[in-house]
Formats: structure tokens, C-alpha cells, sequence
């Protein structure tokens, strides 16, 4: 089993020792979110590692995963560990008195216990959580690629700049543009293929690819990928039998030879759409919750937003071929033997 969970590159030996990727990884971190904040306009904020379980804002993602609960002896009360802080994030816009065209963004640190675990997937989940306030005139299909053509370029812009600062990595690789493809188009162009499969083939041709509309059945019966029902819209419809306005941000990534994920990210429910993906997920009950509650009630405000994997990136930017070379987490031993074994040295 972990054979197919590792992969080992050939002739591996990463360009940067221990001490020289924590210092790459502090300039990365400080570094690009202050440019992603300046080209979307957010402000950081502080946020929450725990929520209540009564108020329906943490995130359940695919809506399969198990999120960490516990009791609050003085309260009483259940809380969860943040899986992700879609839901959190526009409450925080609401409440905090944001305005059209702001918003906002935070580090997130999650725990995400069945994942599992490879190069890519670790229990512990950190990115860049931020959202934005939009109007009702900006919930389509450009306004979401003037959006992630805007990330990508902060994207691609620190790649170089990284590459600039640490010599000894290998030259800046990112395409100039990212492409453009519905999930539908892609499985009429690999109808032969998994969902999986399919990302690395177009993203082998493409080089950097952000996959439309992720949640809603497709021709063949099956999603793109799974998606819960309460955050980013993937039932609208928007022209020649497609729909969704949300997707994900891929790159190739040449260590690997596999597509990479670094975003997903989406225009979130309105009211519409939250009630039409509640009623397909059979979540109808969810509508009293305090989240769901004050969405159909129109007191939080029309966004955009997503996830950017801040491991992903440094990952990515510093050549590195696991996961756990940037960061700190939990590995089976077997694993943490071979990764040593290949010259891959786990935090």
C-alpha cells in the first residue's frame, strides 16, 4: 500500500539543506501574501482553529470528511477543529463591516484526519484563507477567470522571485498564462480516464490549469470531484449545458510528473443555489443552522473566495519532492524509513 503512496523521483537531492528551506520558507510565506493581499485587496485578520458544532460554520469539504470534535467542559458545548474557514470568513465580512470589492484574509491550520497520507496529503492542512465581497452582477464565469488569472500571476511572479533569491534552485517553470477548461470539456476529451488522470494529462499539455465547475454531476453520472453543499456554487448554470462557478487551480509539476493542486476556490452560495445543493445532498435539516440561517435571511454578503496551500506552494516553489520537507506533521513509519532512505528529509 504505501508503494502507491509514495513517490520516489529518481536520483532525488533536494537544492536546499534544513536550515537553508526553513529561511526559503519564512521568505515565501511573509512574501506572497503580501502580494495576494495587495492584488485582491484584503486585509489579514485573525482567526479561529476551533468552532462550534451548533453553528454549522466549520467547513466539511467533500462533505465525507470526519472533522476532530470535542466536549467544552465549562460550556458544555461540542466544538470541532477548522477543516477549512469558507463559511467563517463570510460571517466575518458581514460582521466586521466589510465593503464591496474588500476583504479579507487569514492563515488557516487544519486538521484533516482521513486524508490520506502521501508526497501531497498530510493530517495537518495550512493555507491562506481569504474572501472577498462581490455584487450581484460579478457572480459569473469572467469575473471568477479575471480572479484566478489575478492569483496566478502572484502565483507565477513569486516563483520567479524565489528563484532569483535562492540560486540553487532549478529555473522557474510556470507558463506565462493559466488555461481555462470546464470539468464537462474534460471528460469529453478523456472520457476514457479518471477524474485524477484527466488532470494530469491536461495539465501535462497545459502547464498551469484551473478545472470549472466542481461539485455538479457530469454527463457520465459522477462529479468532477466532490463538493459540500454550503459553500462554493457549482449548480448555476452558465451556457451550453454547464454549470458551476467555482474549480480548482492546477499545475504540472516535473519532480512528480502529476498534476498539482494548489487552490480551490470558488463564487460562493447565494441563496438559491444553497437551498438547490442542500436539496440534492438531502441536507435540507442544515437550514436552521446558524450559518445557513443568516445566508437565506440575505445578512451575509455575495463573495468569492478560496484556499491557497501554503505547504503546496513551498513545496513547489523550493523543488521539493514530499510534503513533509516543509512542514511539521505525523507519518507512518515506513514512510518516514523510505523518505530517509531517498535523501526526502521530514521535519
Amino acid at each position: 500500500m504505501l508503494k502507491n503512496n509514495l513517490n520516489i523521483p529518481k536520483k532525488y537531492s533536494p537544492s536546499l539543506d534544513l536550515r537553508g528551506t526553513e529561511k526559503a520558507i519564512q521568505f515565501i510565506k511573509s512574501s506572497f501574501q503580501d502580494r495576494l493581499a495587495e492584488e485582491l485587496n484584503l486585509m489579514r485578520v485573525s482567526a479561529p482553529i476551533l468552532v462550534l458544532r451548533k453553528t454549522g460554520i466549520n467547513d466539511y469539504l467533500t462533505g465525507n470528511e470526519r472533522p476532530i470534535r470535542f466536549n467544552v467542559l465549562n460550556m458544555n458545548e461540542e466544538a470541532e477543529i477548522v477543516q477549512a474557514l469558507t463559511k467563517w470568513k463570510r460571517v466575518a465580512l458581514a460582521d466586521y463591516g466589510f465593503s464591496h470589492g474588500e476583504g479579507l484574509y487569514t492563515d488557516m491550520n487544519a486538521i484533516r484526519p482521513d486524508e490520506t497520507l502521501d508526497n501531497l496529503h498530510s493530517v495537518y492542512v495550512d493555507q491562506w484563507d481569504w474572501e472577498r465581497i462581490v455584487g450581484k452582477d460579478e457572480r459569473n464565469l469572467d469575473f471568477l477567470k479575471l480572479i484566478v488569472s489575478k492569483i496566478y500571476k502572484v502565483i507565477r511572479e513569486m516563483e520567479k522571485l524565489v528563484c532569483e533569491k535562492f540560486e540553487k534552485l532549478q529555473a522557474p517553470f510556470l507558463p506565462e498564462e493559466i488555461y481555462f477548461i470546464h470539468s464537462e470539456d474534460l471528460l469529453e476529451l478523456y472520457p476514457d480516464l479518471s477524474p485524477e488522470e484527466r488532470e494530469d494529462e491536461i495539465c501535462r499539455e497545459k502547464g498551469a490549469v484551473f478545472v470549472i465547475g466542481v461539485g455538479a454531476e457530469l454527463k457520465d453520472g459522477k462529479p468532477h470531484d466532490e463538493r459540500a453543499a454550503d459553500y462554493d456554487d457549482w449548480t448555476t448554470e452558465t451556457g451550453k449545458s454547464r454549470r458551476g462557478l467555482n474549480g480548482d487551480i492546477l499545475v504540472w509539476y516535473p519532480l512528480l510528473q502529476c498534476a498539482f493542486e494548489l487552490s480551490s476556490m470558488g463564487i460562493r452560495v447565494d441563496k438559491n443555489s444553497l437551498l438547490e445543493q442542500l436539496e440534492i445532498k438531502g441536507e435540507q435539516d442544515n437550514v436552521g443552522l446558524y450559518f445557513h440561517r443568516r445566508l437565506l435571511q440575505e445578512e451575509l454578503p455575495l463573495t468569492v473566495g478560496g484556499g491557497i496551500g501554503q505547504s503546496r506552494l513551498c513545496m513547489l516553489y523550493l523543488r521539493k519532492a514530499h510534503i513533509g520537507e516543509v512542514q511539521s506533521s505525523v507519518w507512518p513509519d515506513e514512510m518516514i524509513k523510505k523518505c530517509k532512505e531517498s535523501k526526502i528529509f521530514l521535519l
